[in-house]
């Protein structure tokens, strides 16, 4: 099964996180299936970036989002306009 989840990456104390799709039985340093995007939260704001598009395609291929990955793209979703009446 594969899963969409973070690899770490950066120097100590200065994390960097590549979003990945990956092999779920795998470490996640091992190879990956493809890179969807990157978080840093190292700055101010943290900086963000997720094709949306390819997280939709994975998820219906049947992976599976860790729970970080799935809180990361409900802060990155954009705002639904109010319902007209």
């Amino acid at each position: 099964m594969l899963k969409i989840r973070l690899r770490r990456g950066g120097a100590t104390h200065s994390p960097f996180y590549r979003i990945v799709v990956s092999d779920s039985l795998k470490t996640p340093g091992a190879s990956v299936v493809e890179q969807i995007g990157h978080y840093h939260p190292g700055k101010n704001p943290a900086e963000m970036k997720i094709d949306r598009q390819r997280v939709d395609f994975w998820v219906s291929k049947g992976a599976q989002l860790s729970p970080t990955v799935k809180s990361i793209l409900k802060k990155t979703q954009p705002a639904q306009p109010p319902a007209q009446p």
